[in-house]
C-alpha cells in the first residue's frame, strides 16, 4: 500500500525550488501513485510558464553533450532548467542505463537546475503517459525552460518527443548516411536541426543533404511558413551553443505569432488527457478479466457463438454500465 502524501505541503515546497520534493513529485508520477489526481490538480494552476523543447537523434550523435552546452548556455542567460533524460533501462533492475546525469555532473550542484532520469523499463508507451505529467511537474516548479532528452529516433521516441514545443533533431556526419537514418517519422516534426561533432569530415556534406531535403517540403500553418534553421555545432567545445538558443528562440517567436503555441499545447494537453482515460479503461479491463467475463466472451468468440465486433461492444457497454 503506498504511503500517503501531503500534496500541499509537497507541492509548496516544489514551487520552492526544493529538490527533494521536486524529485518526490515526479517519483509520484513514475509510480502511478493514488493520489496521483490531487497532485495534477494542485500542480495545474502554477503551469504554462515553461518553454518545453525535445532533442532527439540516432544513437552516438551527442544528445546528453548538446543538452549539457544548452544546459550551460540557458544557465548564462539567467533561465532556470529541468531536464528529463529518458534512458533505455536495465533488464535485470528496470533502472536507468545510460544515466546521463553523468554526462552533466558540471551541472549537479546548480540550484537552478534538475535533471532526472526516466528509464523505458523496455517499453516508452508508458513514458508517453508519465512525461506529460513530469513535464508538469518541473512546469509548476518554476523551470523557465524543460529539455526532453529521448534514447533514440523510434517511433515511439517520436511520440514522446511530440510532447515538447519546439523539437530539436540531432545529426551528426560519419555515422553512415545520417539524413537516410532520420528520415521515417523525424524530418517531418523536426522544428530546428543541429549537426552536432561538425568539426569532422562530412559535416558539411550533412549540412548541404539536410538542405536539399528542407527544399522539398516546409512547414506551413495558416499561410505562415516555418523552413527549419540546420546550425552546426561542437557541443564537446561549446561551439554553436549561440546559434541554437537563436534558432530556438525563432521557432517560439513564429508559434507564438498567430496562437499556434497554444494550439500545439491543446493536442499536447488532449494526448494527454486520452492517455489518462485509456490507462483507467485498461485498469478496468483488468478487472474485468480478473472476474472471468473477458474469458467468458472469448470462448463464445471461439465457439462461433459471437464475432470479436460484437463481443468488444458487449464489453465496453458493461463497463460504461459500470
Amino acid at each position: 500500500m503506498p504511503v500517503p502524501v501531503d500534496v500541499g505541503e509537497l507541492v509548496a515546497k516544489a514551487r520552492e525550488g526544493t529538490p527533494r520534493a521536486i524529485a518526490r513529485l515526479l517519483s509520484l508520477v513514475e509510480e502511478d501513485h493514488p493520489q496521483l489526481a490531487e497532485v495534477a490538480a494542485a500542480l495545474t494552476p502554477h503551469t504554462g510558464n515553461a518553454r518545453v523543447v525535445g532533442l532527439t537523434g540516432p544513437p552516438g550523435v551527442g544528445k546528453s553533450t548538446t543538452t549539457s552546452m544548452l544546459l550551460s548556455a540557458l544557465r548564462a542567460d539567467g533561465k532556470r532548467v529541468g531536464v528529463l533524460a529518458i534512458d533505455p533501462s536495465s533488464p535485470f533492475s528496470g533502472g536507468a542505463l545510460l544515466g546521463d546525469r553523468i554526462r552533466m555532473t558540471e551541472h549537479a550542484t546548480d540550484p537552478g537546475v534538475f535533471i532526472r532520469s526516466m528509464a523505458t523499463r523496455g517499453h516508452l508507451g508508458g513514458l508517453a503517459w508519465a512525461t506529460p505529467q513530469a513535464v508538469r511537474v518541473l512546469d509548476a516548479a518554476g523551470f523557465d525552460v524543460v529539455l526532453i532528452e529521448t534514447v533514440g529516433v523510434g517511433q515511439s521516441e517520436v511520440d514522446v518527443v511530440r510532447l515538447a514545443d519546439t523539437i530539436v533533431v540531432l545529426l551528426a556526419p560519419g555515422m553512415g548516411d545520417g539524413v537516410q537514418a532520420a528520415k521515417a517519422g523525424v524530418l517531418e516534426i523536426a522544428d530546428v536541426f543541429v549537426v552536432n561533432k561538425a568539426d569532422r569530415d562530412g559535416a558539411e556534406a550533412t549540412v548541404r543533404d539536410l538542405k536539399n531535403m528542407i527544399s522539398l517540403g516546409r512547414k506551413e500553418i495558416r499561410g505562415r511558413t516555418w523552413r527549419q534553421p540546420i546550425v552546426a555545432a561542437v557541443a564537446s567545445e561549446g561551439r554553436g551553443a549561440d546559434e541554437v538558443l537563436a534558432a530556438l528562440a525563432g521557432h517560439h517567436d513564429w508559434l507564438t505569432a498567430d496562437g499556434e503555441l497554444v494550439e500545439r499545447r491543446k493536442r499536447r494537453a488532449g494526448n494527454e488527457i486520452e492517455a489518462i482515460a485509456l490507462r483507467r479503461l485498461s485498469a478496468a479491463l483488468g478487472d474485468v478479466q480478473g472476474h472471468g467475463r473477458l474469458a467468458d466472451l472469448a470462448l463464445q468468440v471461439v465457439d462461433r457463438r459471437t464475432d470479436p465486433h460484437s463481443a468488444a461492444d458487449t464489453l465496453v457497454q458493461e463497463l460504461r454500465r459500470s
